[in-house]
């Protein structure tokens, strides 16, 4: 059993691997240009986003006062569960190198950071964590602005980065935000049953 499961498993990154290199090789080299050169590799920075975090940090709470610190251990739970189904258990189970690991895809790509990760490439962390948090602010906070949906862009260009510095396959960023969806839908129900929907009119 365990040797049928490897063999469709190897037939299955046969499939992708050709497909998600032609994209990676795309999205670094033809669709790249010196504007996403330079402020993409920042993107997918923790500290590059800190004012956003700060300011909903002090949204949340200002508003909504008690309910405000639940929805805020709400994203430090959803990150935490990310973290640890992506990379705890999914990354320990499924290896796949990463292409900045890759000899033969590295040399057809630029790199914009000064390391690569030895950790395996499926799935993407980064992409997990982000939707994640974007599912979760948006499903519960649309009903406190109808700009919640840039969340999804957030989490977006955080997850376009991962591929176009070279660490990620788009497979596995693909895979990664369906995961984090998942992930934040599960985390926001949890919140509305305890919380409820926050509001401003309340």
């Amino acid at each position: 059993m365990v040797l049928i499961t490897d063999s469709l498993l190897l037939t299955f990154w046969q499939h992708i691997q050709p497909i998600d290199v032609w994209l990676i090789t795309h999205i670094n080299q033809q669709w790249g240009n010196n504007l996403f050169d330079t402020i993409l590799p920042f993107m997918r920075e923790s500290l590059f986003w800190i004012p956003l975090y700060a300011f909903l940090l002090l949204f949340v709470t200002i508003n909504f006062g008690a309910r405000g610190w639940w929805w805020v251990l709400g994203v430090v739970l959803t990150a935490a569960l990310s973290d640890i189904v992506s990379s705890q258990i999914i990354k320990q189970t499924v290896m796949r190198t990463r292409p900045c690991q890759d000899a033969d895809v590295s040399t057809q790509l630029r790199f914009f950071i000064n390391y690569c990760p030895g950790s395996s490439s499926f799935t993407s962390s980064h992409a997990t964590s982000h939707f994640a948090q974007a599912m979760f602010f948006y499903l519960t906070l649309r009903s406190v602005t109808k700009w919640s949906a840039l969340f999804f862009l957030w989490a977006f260009i955080i997850a376009y980065t991962q591929v176009y510095v070279g660490v990620h396959y788009p497979f596995d960023v693909f895979c990664g935000a369906v995961l984090g969806c998942l992930i934040g839908l599960l985390m926001a129900k949890m919140f509305y049953k305890q919380q409820g929907i926050l509001s401003l009119e309340q």
